[in-house]
């Protein structure tokens, strides 16, 4: 549950005012972004509103003649003092999160930034003139993976599973609940690369991943993965947006350690992440035993299909499904 006080506390005095006089229902609000010299925009339930005098605005569409004019505007100095509170006034002591480009506080919400970059031959040294500043607000739903689970083990072994999605459709926090659900009967082992999943604040995770769950937080998920097997024994290894051939050989030596891969990629269907060049060769040799498709059809987190190793579909969401088919899924035996 989102701490309303807690939150507000972390924005600048003016926006902070406007947001406590709007009360938005904060276990739908999932974004509030501030950009210096333009309007504070409020993600809410999936629909976009500015925040204005009068309280949250919905967006206006193109041609309807109600333009951002009484959207309130972010200024550099809301900026400054929001970075000030994010960081409890001590913002060189989160340098390696800087350079990374975000900040989880407590709570988990995760403070993204964007502005000047510094580099060096080692790549992004630090973010200077911060501008940009998206909160994204962790919403923990326990449970939301109840109708998965079933399909998730066989003869109490966790099986090799994909969550394919496209953004904002709940694959992350369908997959942190997956986490917290095994760890009651197995170890997990966490590689929160950007912190979404346990949204560790100081080394301590603010979600609940489980009692039997090790998190490896800002760490590249290929390394991670690699550094679990050898140093904590998991018997799950569980990571958020796989994409390159780094991801999936680094995966392949999990499965060849015996361990179970809990994984999400990015994708509007199965067939969609078969085409992809590293990935699609695990999809279409059947080395996931279970393939889970998501989208916000019915709102964030709808289970549209689930299908095994083979391709054979073991659910499938009623209604009326997308064509989104492709060559590799033809060519792989999904269709």
């Amino acid at each position: 549950m989102v701490k309303k006080d807690e939150l507000l506390k972390i924005f600048a005095g003016p926006v902070r005012e406007l947001l406590g006089k709007a009360e938005p229902d904060w276990e739908k609000v999932q974004e509030i972004r501030l950009r210096a010299g333009r309007p504070v925009f409020v993600v809410s339930g999936g629909t976009e509103y500015m925040l204005t005098e009068e309280g949250l605005r919905r967006t206006a569409l193109p041609g309807s003649g109600r333009g951002p004019a009484q959207a309130y505007r972010a200024t550099p100095q809301d900026l400054r003092e929001t970075l000030e509170y994010v960081s409890s006034h001590s913002l060189y002591a989160f340098e390696e999160e800087i350079r990374q480009g975000f900040l989880t506080i407590r709570g988990g919400h995760r403070i993204g930034l964007a502005g000047k970059t510094v580099t060096d031959e080692r790549g992004i040294r630090t973010i200077k003139y911060i501008s940009f500043l998206n909160v994204r607000l962790a919403h923990q739903v326990r449970g939301c993976a109840d109708k998965v689970m079933p399909y998730l083990s066989e003869r109490g072994q966790a099986l090799h599973t994909l969550f394919v999605s496209p953004p904002r459709c709940g694959k992350t926090t369908l997959l942190r609940d997956v986490i917290r659900q095994m760890s009651g009967r197995h170890t997990v082992g966490v590689v929160d690369e950007r912190s979404e999943l346990a949204a560790c604040c100081q080394g301590i995770p603010q979600n609940d991943l489980g009692d039997r769950t090790d998190v490896l937080d800002c760490c590249p998920k290929a390394k991670g993965m690699m550094m679990l097997v050898r140093s904590m024994s998991p018997e799950v290894v569980a990571v958020d947006e796989i994409g390159g051939r780094e991801d999936v050989d680094a995966m392949r030596y999990v499965m060849n350690c015996g361990c179970s891969v809990l994984a999400t990629v990015h994708g509007d269907s199965l067939e969609d992440v078969a085409g992809k060049p590293a990935l699609g060769e695990m999809v279409l040799g059947g080395m996931f035993d279970r393939c889970i498709v998501l989208s916000s059809r019915k709102g964030a987190g709808t289970v549209e299909e689930i299908r095994d190793g083979a391709g054979n579909c073991l659910y499938r969401e009623i209604g009326p499904q997308p064509d989104k088919r492709t060559e590799a899924g033809r060519e792989g035996g999904f269709l």
